[in-house]
Order: structure tokens, then sequence, then C-alpha cells
């Protein structure tokens, strides 16, 4: 997710801050669509298209009542931040389990964002009269090597992350011309696809990764007492109201860019969807541009977070200057070594959404609530906090063996069959399931 993790950025306020409800909601949206939006159309792949339709309903859902548990939480306890809250509430047991959830989710996305700039900047490049495939600037390697160097590492090395304040909106802008761009090749580039085998099935084996996409994608619960605390009557019936209209224009527009996606490439879909546009589609190359710029930029975000939760559990919150260097060059090169050897964006999508996103999302604000109400068992509230949990813990453990025992084909940067006219006839007749 792009910007989620701004919470550690700044602690809440203890009373009502300046935004309206248009400004947070504008806040939380903003937090949910970012760049986990781009593997939703393969998540339908993943799920069955009707099935993955039905599960976005139901992690939106699940987002939006987990959010609104956590502010339920945070006012039982008297705690103002996540990490507060689950230390008050499991105390230092559940404070590492956070700080290591807090950690991965950030570090995965840094890898993930490492193989989208390989993925998307060598198409851009390739576009430039004169640069062949033999040219260096094709390599994957060499651009996320030199993106890094030159981008992302000097960014992250910043001790006050507040200078890209102004990411969010660029991202949000950004976001919007890649949704137009999808949408436009839905109904220009379709035709020449032709449908896979079964492209409309209900349900298909991998439902439980796909669930871990999209949590990946529709996280922002580090987020939240951030924004709680910004609204300028921070009472639970606002906050539920900003929660409710901003998780469904988040659900809208997820929709729409899933079913765009996957109604353009059925079976081929793969986990980053501009690896599905030809090498000669201009408009897909301007939208790769854009989400490279997107991924170049929230990097550090990530970066910023993983050192945090470093500096917080070893080092009492504070780094000196060498260590702030170390453990920030540290962090980028094992992140940067990682997408270097290893490829295939649909994969690290799945794990960081079953390892990471499925307890931040689904796990822990229902633990922490059930453990502090003191409702009766049987109210509403204690029986869907702990539905939500056991879904969170079965998604989490069939979710980890499933990616490890099937784990997904990846394109590796190759072009598909459907650019070259002459073999698609070929393929017709195998397509594949």
């Amino acid at each position: 997710e792009t910007d989620d993790q701004t919470a550690l950025l700044s602690k809440p306020r203890n009373k009502g801050g300046n935004s309206d409800l248009a400004s947070a909601g504008f806040n939380i949206i903003n937090s949910i669509i970012g760049s986990g939006i781009i593997g939703l159309p393969y998540s339908m792949k993943e799920a069955g298209f009707p099935l993955g339709v039905l599960l976005l309903f139901v992690v939106a859902y699940i987002t939006d009542y987990s959010i609104i548990l956590l502010i339920k939480g945070g006012n039982l306890s008297s705690t103002k931040t996540y990490q507060e809250l689950v230390k008050k509430t499991y105390g230092l047991v559940g404070y590492l389990i956070l700080s290591t959830l807090q950690f991965l989710y950030p570090f995965i996305a840094m890898i993930s964002y490492n193989i989208i700039t390989g993925d998307t900047i060598t198409k851009v490049f390739q576009r430039i009269p004169g640069v062949g495939l033999d040219n260096v600037l094709t390599d994957r390697h060499f651009i996320i090597l030199v993106t890094t160097i030159i981008f992302t590492l000097p960014i992250s090395l910043y001790r006050d992350i507040a200078k890209l304040g102004k990411v969010s909106l660029l991202s949000l802008i950004l976001t919007i011309v890649i949704l137009i761009v999808v949408m436009v090749r839905t109904v220009t580039f379709s035709p020449q696809v032709p449908k896979s085998e079964n492209a409309w099935i209900f349900a298909k084996s991998n439902a439980v990764q796909a669930i871990g996409v999209m949590s990946f994608a529709f996280i922002c619960h580090h987020n939240s007492f951030l924004i709680y605390g910004s609204l300028e009557e921070p009472t639970l019936k606002n906050w539920s109201q900003v929660t409710h209209m901003s998780v469904s224009l988040a659900l809208v527009i997820s929709i729409v860019f899933a079913a765009c996606g996957y109604m353009t490439f059925t079976g081929y879909t793969e986990g980053d969807i501009f690896e599905n546009y030809c090498r000669d589609d201009n408009l897909a190359t301007f939208g790769r541009f854009c989400y490279g710029v997107t991924v170049i930029l929230t990097f550090p975000l990530e970066c910023f977070v993983t050192r945090e939760v470093i500096a917080n559990v070893f080092f009492h919150g504070n780094l000196s200057t060498v260590f702030h260097v170390v453990v920030t060059v540290v962090i980028i090169a094992v992140a940067t070594g990682v997408s270097l050897m290893y490829d295939c964006l649909g994969i690290v999508l799945e794990l960081n959404g079953v390892l990471s996103a499925t307890p931040l999302v689904f796990i822990i604000p229902s633990a922490c609530y059930l453990k502090l109400s003191k409702e009766r068992w049987n109210h509403s509230d204690n029986l869907i906090s702990c539905l939500i949990l056991v879904l969170g813990v079965l998604v989490m453990a069939v979710g980890f063996v499933m990616t490890v025992l099937h784990p997904q084909e990846c394109s590796h940067g190759k072009e598909m069959f459907y650019c070259f006219p002459s073999n698609v006839s070929l393929h017709n007749s195998t397509l594949p399931p």
C-alpha cells in the first residue's frame, strides 16, 4: 500500500485536529488506493472472476469493520497508536509480534516495488528510438540498481520524511491516470487477446491467495489512529461515517480496476497488469511510466517505516547519524538483493498478503477488541470480531501453504504471445486453464 505507514511519521493529537470529514476520507482512500491495486486483476484470475468480486466486497467490509474496531479498542484502552494498543492489551509479546509484522509488511512491499520498477521502466526505455533489447537500459537488474542508487537510497536517507508529504496527492492522481489507461485498453485491446478456457468460472482453487493479494491492497490500519486524531471532532460516529464513505469509494475504484484488467486478459493476467500489455503499446507505456514514478517515490516511505520499527525495538527510538545511515543502507541492500534474484510479483504480493497484511487487517484488531470488550459474549461486535479472527487465521495458514506448494508461473518480462498476431491462432488450440 502506498502511504499506510505514515502513522509512524507523527503522533495523533490529544484534542481534535483540523481535518473535516472529507479530507480525512481522502486520506483513507489514498492509503488504500496504492501500489496494491496493480495486483487486483491477478487476484480475479486466482479466485475466479465472480468469486473474486464477492471476495473484494468481503475484504472491504472487514477492512471497514476492523478500522472502526481499532479506534474502539483505542478508546477502551485509552491508547492513541496501534503499537500502544497492542502493548497495553497483549504486553511485550504482542508488541514484538506487531513490530515484526510492521517491519515485514513495508519490507516486502519494498521488494515488490523494485520488481515493478525493473518490469515497468525497462519497457518504457524500449520505446525510445535506438534502444534495442541488447541495450543496458532494458536490463532489469541494471535499472533496479540505478534507480536505487540515484533515487530511492538518497531520498530514504532523509531523517524527516515529511518532505515527501506531497507524494500522497501525486500518487492518487497517477493512480487515476493508470485506471483510465486500463479502462481504455479494455475497450480497444481486449478483442485482440483470445479468451482463456474457463475464463468466467465461478470459483478457482487459489481463492485464499487472492484474499492475501486483496488484503495487501486494502490495508490502511497504520493510518487509522493518525487520521482519527486529525478529525475536528474525533468521535466514533464521525469516524464511522468517514470510514464507510472512504472504503466504499476505494472498493468501487478497486472493482473497476480489477474487472477491467481481468476482462482484458482473463487467464493470462500477470501479477503486474502492465506485464500484459505489448511493448509497442504507447498508451500502456505511458501508464507504465506513471506507475514507475509512483513506485519510486513511495519506496522511501516504506523504508522509513522499516527503519522506525528497528529504531523502536532495538535503539529505544533514537538512531545516531551513523546508525541511521548504516540501518538504511542495510535495509535497502537486502531488499534490492532479493528483488535482483527474484522477479515474480504475484508470489511476492501473495506472501505479503497472507503473512503480514492478513494479521494486521483481520487478526490483531479483532483480538485486541475481544480482550478489551466489556460486552456480553453474544454481543454482535464480539461475534463478528470472533468470525473475522477465525477467518484471518484460516487465510493466513492455508494461504501460506498454498503459495509454497503451488507457486504461480511468471512471464518474467517476456512479450506475451498475443502481441504477435501470427501466434494467436496457434495458441487458440492450446489455451491454459
